[in-house]
């Protein structure tokens, strides 16, 4: 199994961060939920006085045999679809992106397309597509360890450049599928709390899918190894996005977790090293059925629940700039002493 050395975050930095909040001229607490994202931030940074630097979204392209089973609303070839849809800057991501002055990098992992080279576009393809986990497992443990490795290194070149906060999106027609299975067997839940409707499945598709996915499991006996549960049941996207996120907090990055597929990739990224969740900022409350039940298991408070379940990295596009605003008011805004303030006028009686 690689190895990823991610330090702990100095929490104990904590108390002298709240001071410097607690001096500035506000009542006490009074910046609610920014007060305690600019702790996470500094302490992760492990400063007084953090910065963004450079903020880029990842976004992991990558297809799944088990759609030939009928799990997905859309045909598999709105994969690649979509991905020039991102060169061409037309998709919401793009939008987001575009808005808060965010890189937006795309991945092919492992779509079933041979794309022409694109400045926006890195290939890191695996294989054209995972094999059908009802039958096989989706790919082999080599597969899965240098979907790791390549998420990793990706990461790591994006770093060099500069950027110390980066987002995590997906696309991946039927992604849903493999995201909901790793959810099940890495938190030993029943398979049904764990699926939801994707791309928009009716009550009868949404229970065929359960169906097919019940028997995907039982056909595909795995222990707890988390390699083997990503080899068995993952998507190349998915767990290539596992070894970015793993590198990321490695490199003491700022990682925003999107929605359901991204979480379920922190998920087995967790069980691999669980610190890496100390680096996460939890975008959003995704309306695929389950993400709110996965963000328990982290002890996560999502900054947003705007009822999103679109993928692409949207959610962590959107927070961005609360992120900023937390940092920002850290670093900018004047104490009591600064500004020559009474502070016992100003505190919340």
């Amino acid at each position: 199994m690689l190895n990823f050395n991610i330090k702990p975050v100095n929490i104990e930095l904590g108390e002298k961060l709240k001071h410097k909040i607690d001096n500035k001229t506000k009542p006490v607490g009074s910046l609610g939920k920014l007060e305690k994202l600019a702790i996470k931030i500094g302490c992760i940074q492990d400063t007084l006085c953090p910065e963004l630097k450079k903020p880029a979204i990842v976004l992991f392209g990558g297809d799944h045999g088990i759609v030939a089973e009928g799990v997905s609303y859309y045909p598999q070839e709105v994969t690649y679809q979509m991905v020039f849809n991102f060169m061409a800057g037309g998709a919401g991501i793009n939008v987001f992106t575009r808005q808060h002055g965010i890189e937006l990098i795309v991945i092919d992992a492992g779509i079933i397309y041979d794309f022409e080279p694109h400045p926006m576009l890195i290939n890191a393809k695996i294989a054209k597509g995972t094999k059908n986990f009802m039958h096989e497992p989706a790919m082999t443990r080599e597969e899965c360890l240098e979907a790791l490795s390549r998420g990793a290194n990706i990461i790591e070149n994006i770093h060099k450049t500069g950027c110390n906060i980066i987002g995590f999106g997906e696309m991946g027609i039927g992604n849903t599928s493999p995201a909901a299975v790793l959810f099940s067997k890495f938190c030993k839940l029943d398979i049904e709390e764990c699926t939801g409707r994707g791309a928009g499945l009716n009550d009868e598709r949404l229970n065929k899918k359960i169906s097919i996915l019940r028997k995907a499991i039982e056909n595909n006996p795995v222990d707890d190894d988390p390699i083997s549960i990503f080899s068995t049941f993952g998507g190349f996207e998915i767990n290539m996005m596992a070894g970015a996120m793993l590198k990321a907090a490695e490199l003491g990055m700022i990682l925003l977790i999107d929605g359901f597929i991204a979480s379920s990739a922190l998920l087995g990224a967790s069980k691999i090293n669980p610190r890496v969740i100390d680096y996460c900022i939890f975008a959003h409350t995704s309306n695929e059925r389950g993400h709110k039940i996965m963000l328990e298991h982290f002890g996560a408070e999502p900054l947003l629940n705007l009822e999103m379940r679109l993928g692409e990295g949207t959610g962590a596009a959107v927070v961005y700039p609360i992120i900023e605003s937390a940092v920002k008011f850290l670093n900018e805004m004047a104490s009591f002493e600064d500004a020559d303030v009474c502070a016992d006028e100003l505190q919340v009686k």
